[in-house]
């Protein structure tokens, strides 16, 4: 019985093509839009989220101003002086601190000339915090030694950046001449992976920074993160207030888990944002559906008509125009999704050549079964009431339309 309804619904579809795919394509739009939209941002949750993991939880970062208000923070150009640093180290539960700095300069490679990140590593109290603690861990070669013109380069660096570098490889910076002794393994990010780091004291004597936006420290086993890291915010304001007075900047101090917690929240903020402007497109395609089966029950009043003389009921009669306005939802879903996910991988093949943006699609059962079933959905309730008019038509009144 429900084959023969499945049938008629398909017939009736068949019957007016180009109204039909018209009516897909509104359906097609939205469910694109939410799967390619959703697989990145997912994506891009997950990637944030395993860089986080490979960092070790007795890590805080240590960042000047309020994370609250993160586009200030990040170019507002305040930095973690010398004395920050010293403040840190003496916070009790700090076991290290190291300052984070990174600068761009132009590198040059053989007859290659490009601008890289430096990152400076303080190699002789933070050596093992960044093999153990940041996953920062040698492929090939070793890590520099402290006070030597030697680089250690990221993992997209020989691939992207400078193609061929190796080991034992020279390169220049600011005219002096740089020896390439180890390559880092993928960090996740390809933007970290790009960079090239070198000895502290030898990045400030090349780019004259010798402070930088952000530091870390490592907190000591028996002692609580989260109480250590509110006792580093604590130091560092009294002292700066000393020192500048009321003008003194604020300082945002992040366990590991806080800064999990911030990701997760920002890009749940995101995906639901993401998720609403989405849905609109669909739902403006559910009134496409509405307003082409409005248009087919009139146009086949005197078939259902016919049908009711016959003996079909009310709820056979809806059960007909819901399964064909379901059919074009589902169809548009099919479509759409396939679409979104065909972008969305496209998007991450390209980020994955490109040397400094790193991305990936993240396609899951979940989200496929979710957008079908939301399609499916949204074509059932907008063929609803369509089909509900349909159903209350009086057998005498459907026959003698005209």
């Amino acid at each position: 019985m429900y084959q023969e309804y499945f049938k008629i619904a398909i017939k009736n579809l068949r019957t007016r093509p180009m109204r039909s795919w018209l009516t897909i394509l509104g359906i097609i739009i939205g469910v694109f839009l939410i799967t390619s939209l959703l697989s990145l941002s997912e994506g891009l949750k997950t990637s944030v989220m395993q860089q986080l993991r490979g960092i070790g939880t007795n890590i805080v970062m240590i960042m000047p101003g309020d994370i609250s208000d993160i586009f200030t923070t990040l170019i507002g150009g305040t930095k973690i002086t010398e004395k920050d640093i010293e403040t840190i180290k003496k916070t009790k539960g700090v076991e290290v601190a190291l300052p984070m700095p990174y600068k761009g300069e132009v590198v040059k490679y053989q007859n290659s000339s490009k601008t890289v990140i430096l990152f400076g590593l303080d190699l002789k109290d933070g050596l093992s915090v960044y093999q153990e603690d940041m996953s920062m861990k040698v492929t090939e070669g070793r890590y520099p030694k402290a006070g030597q013109r030697e680089l250690l380069v990221g993992a997209a660096v020989p691939k992207d950046v400078f193609p061929g570098l190796k080991i034992g490889n020279q390169a220049t910076i600011k005219g002096k001449k740089f020896e390439v002794v180890g390559i880092l393994k993928s960090l996740g990010s390809k933007q970290d992976d790009a960079m090239i780091a070198l000895d502290l004291n030898i990045f400030e004597s090349i780019t004259g920074e010798k402070e930088g936006t952000q530091a870390i420290a490592k907190i000591a086993n028996g002692f609580s993160p989260d109480e250590v890291a509110k006792n580093i915010k604590a130091n560092l304001v009294e002292i700066s207030k000393r020192q500048r007075g009321e003008e003194a900047p604020k300082f945002s101090v992040l366990t590991n888990e806080a800064m999990s917690s911030m990701v997760s929240s920002i890009m749940g903020v995101i995906q639901a944002a993401v998720l609403a402007f989405a849905s609109i497109a669909v739902i403006v395609g559910g009134i496409g559906i509405m307003n082409t089966m409005y248009t087919s029950v009139r146009e086949r009043t005197r078939e259902i008509g016919i049908l009711k003389a016959v003996g079909a009921k009310r709820s056979t009669i809806t059960l007909i125009f819901l399964m064909e306005s379901g059919i074009i939802g589902l169809v548009g879903g099919v479509g759409g999704t396939i679409l979104g996910l065909g972008l969305a991988k496209l998007i991450e093949a390209v980020a994955q050549v490109h040397p400094v943006f790193h991305i990936k699609a993240s396609i899951s059962p979940s989200l496929i079964i979710a957008s079908l079933g939301f399609s499916f959905l949204i074509g059932c309730l907008s063929g609803f009431f369509p089909a509900r008019n349909a159903a209350s038509l009086k057998p005498v009144d459907a026959l003698h339309y005209e």
